[in-house]
C-alpha cells in the first residue's frame, strides 16, 4: 500500500469521527435542512479526503437520485453519498454536491451529533 495523501483544512471544519480527518469546512456548507435515516444531514458544495463508492440509482424524499456513497479516505467508514445526477428539474441543484451525515462526523467544535432516540413503548401496567 502506498502512502496516504491527506489534505488538512484551516478554519471551522467537519470531520471523521473515527480517526479525525478533514473532510469539510463550515463555509462550504449549502444546506442544514438534509435528512438521512440516521437524523439531521448537511449539503456541501466541496469535500475532501473522500473516496467514491459503485453509482447508484437511489430514490429519495426528493425524487430518484444517480449517487455514490462517500467514505473516508483514511478509516474507510462510510459518511454520505454525493448527487452525481438528478431526475427531477427541481432538484439539479444538487448535482456534483456532498451531503456529509451529521451523525458520521465531527462538527467545527468537536461536536458529535447524536441522532434522536426512538420514542420508547410505554407499557401500561394493569394495576
Amino acid at each position: 500500500m502506498g502512502r496516504l495523501f491527506l489534505i488538512n483544512l484551516e478554519g471551522n471544519l467537519y470531520s471523521c469521527k473515527h480517526c479525525n480527518t478533514h473532510f469539510a469546512l463550515s463555509d462550504d456548507i449549502i444546506s442544514k435542512s438534509f435528512h438521512c435515516r440516521h437524523g439531521k444531514a448537511y449539503l456541501f458544495e466541496k469535500v475532501v479526503n473522500v473516496t467514491l463508492g459503485e453509482k447508484e440509482e437511489r430514490m429519495m424524499i426528493t425524487g430518484m437520485h444517480t449517487v455514490v456513497d462517500i467514505f473516508c479516505v483514511a478509516c474507510g467508514s462510510i459518511v454520505g453519498w454525493k448527487y452525481e445526477a438528478a431526475h427531477e428539474k427541481t432538484q439539479k441543484y444538487k448535482e456534483g454536491k456532498f451531503i456529509l451525515e451529521r451523525f458520521k462526523v465531527l462538527g467545527p467544535d468537536g461536536s458529535l451529533y447524536l441522532p434522536p432516540a426512538p420514542e420508547a413503548d410505554v407499557a401500561a401496567d394493569d394495576e
